[in-house]
């Protein structure tokens, strides 16, 4: 239960946080190889675009269970409660449905690379590694809405 608690805390940050130091390590060891020695490493921009491209899908659930949006904050501030409770779950509607409505998209996109056989250019590594970062970014964003949701009726029920 330890271990379920911290991955729904910090899932989304650790992961980012794993990816941003393998792909400064990976692209620090480039830029070492290229002055110092005159070599380039072909995988090494690969290897960053595709960790950049999964931590750009995951931060978007990062963002949600965060309530990190566009929106104007001041506004809703100054609203009464029962208002802003309702604007909050309008916006989280909004999302849902959103996402939601990507996901079939995202699953067609990952099985179009699953039967492409499509292997990547310097890693020779299948491109649906890659591909499937949509799909599972959208999910997750799904799960945390429907968290989002539960926190603020939990929250609202106890004023």
């Amino acid at each position: 239960m330890k271990y379920i608690k911290f991955l729904d805390e910090y899932m989304e940050e650790l992961i980012m946080i794993i990816f941003l130091v393998i792909m400064t390590l990976i692209m620090g060891i480039q830029v070492c190889a290229r002055y110092l020695f005159n070599y380039s490493l072909a995988w090494s921009e690969e290897v960053t675009r595709y960790l950049y491209i999964w931590s750009g899908f995951i931060s978007i659930s990062y963002c949600v269970k965060k309530g990190i949006s566009i929106k104007v904050d001041q506004f809703i501030s100054i609203l009464p409660n029962k208002i802003e409770f309702i604007l909050k779950m309008m916006n989280y509607f909004i999302e849902f449905i959103f996402f939601f409505y990507l996901i079939p998209f995202a699953y067609k996109y990952f099985l179009s690379a699953i039967s492409s056989n499509q292997l990547s250019p310097a890693c020779n590594m299948p491109m649906y590694i890659v591909q499937i970062a949509p799909l599972v970014g959208f999910i997750l964003v799904e799960f945390r809405i429907i968290q989002c949701w539960y926190k603020e009726f939990i929250k609202n029920r106890m004023v």
